[in-house]
Order: C-alpha cells, then structure tokens, then sequence
C-alpha cells in the first residue's frame, strides 16, 4: 500500500511543493537523448513531473502508479493527456493492454529503495525487464547507504514552511524512526495552520549497496552496463545502467 504523502490527497498535492528541486530529472532527460528513447516507461511516476516532463518533450511515455491520489495529481498537470497512465505498480504491465513496449525504463527519486523484499524488487525488475525492447535500458537511483543519509533526516534539518495555494501556510519536518540496517523507517509531519490539521507519512526504504544491486540486476535478466554518480548529489548515490540482452 502506497504511503500516505502519496495516497492521502490532502498530502499528495503538497508533494512537489516540498520536494520541488527535481534538479535529478534533467540528468535523466538527458539520458533518454543518450539512448535514443523515444518511447519510456516511468515506474513509480508519483505526481508525473517527469512524464509529463518527456511527453511535453515528444516522447511517448507511459506512467505507471499504485497511488491514485499521485496520478489524480498527475492528470491534471500540462502534457498530462499525452501520457498513457497507468494504475498499479510495475508487476501489472505484463496484462496492460494494449502492450506496453518501451525502449527506456526509469525509477527516479526514491522509487528502487520502496521495495523492502528481495522477492518484491526481483519481481518489479523482471517485469520491467519484460516490455522493454531488446537492448533497452533500465535506469535508476538509490542512495548508498555508506554514507547514512538517514542521519541528516532530523526535525532541525528538515523544517520547512510553504505557503500553499488553496491551503495556506503548512509546515512540515521529518523524523527517523528506526534504524534497522538495510531498512530506515521514517515520518514526515505536515501541519496546516487553516483548520489545525496535523497529518503524517511513515515510509520505510532500503538501502541497498552497489553489490548487491547489481545481482539483483544480473538475476532478473539485466547486464549491467554502467554505475553512474547523481549529478545533483555527488558522491551520495548510485545510478544505475542497465540494459536487456
């Protein structure tokens, strides 16, 4: 079940205005003209920034979601009716019809750390890896966790306050609430100052290291062409290149 920042429709529509520097997707932008990709399957699109993003671009993209309150978001954003959206997450592709062929797929942002079951991931990779073309590519993000970026996840940190069109002034921090190596559990508070409200999100990520990605990759059929750094967090992440045979 998708956590509450992307199911709760209060919380979904104050995603990107909390997380509005997105300074990663023109790397991955990039990486589309790199590989030639005129069609593109994002994975976990959320609030469809980068779909959209591509659709308005030209590409032919398709975005798939578990979170209806994120595609609610989605559908309503400029470019948005050039999108194929698609509810579910990534095991569902293999029954969309009409198929879904894609040369590129991307799982952006936090998207490859929400799978905590080594079965869960293995059966998400495999079914990307399933309508993507032959020599089609697969790339993706996920922080290393040698460099514990859990620790920075503190109220004082993380205190934020935005006013937000239709709701006013709403503050928002973020907390860990547990530390159990590979999995970090955290909240993330909102609090509206027009009724009071006070609404949270706990999520859970796993931080996976270099190695054991790329087995995982390597297992569910991908080779792994290259290990990239994150332009916009050097030094703090992975990404990863992966291509079908």
């Amino acid at each position: 079940m998708p956590d509450a920042i992307f199911a709760e429709p209060r919380l979904a529509r104050l995603y990107d205005v909390f997380d509005d520097d997105r300074r990663d997707l023109d790397a991955y932008a990039a990486m589309a003209e790199e590989f030639g990709a005129r069609r593109v399957l994002d994975v976990g699109c959320g609030t469809g920034v980068f779909a959209c993003m591509l659709a308005r671009r030209g590409t032919d993209v398709v975005a798939v979601d578990p979170a209806a309150a994120s595609l609610e978001v989605a559908r309503a954003r400029p470019g948005a009716e050039r999108v194929r959206w698609v509810p579910g997450d990534a095991t569902v592709l293999p029954s969309v019809r009409p198929p879904v062929a894609a040369d590129l797929a991307t799982m952006t942002g936090n998207v490859a750390q929400v799978f905590l079951t080594d079965d869960a991931w293995l059966e998400t990779l495999r079914a990307v890896r399933g309508v993507l073309r032959p020599g089609g590519v697969l790339v993706f993000e996920t922080r290393d966790p040698a460099r514990r970026a859990w620790e920075g996840w503190t109220r004082a940190r993380t205190h934020t306050v935005r006013d937000v069109p239709g709701e006013g002034r709403v503050e928002m921090w973020a907390d860990v609430l547990e530390v159990a190596e590979p999995f970090v559990t955290f909240r993330q508070t909102y609090v509206f100052a027009s009724d009071g409200a006070v609404l949270t999100s706990d999520s859970t990520l796993r931080f996976r290291g270099r190695e054991e990605v790329e087995g995982s990759l390597r297992e569910a059929g991908f080779r792994v062409e290259d290990v990239r750094d994150a332009p916009d967090r050097p030094g703090l992440e992975f990404v990863f290149v992966a291509r079908t045979d």
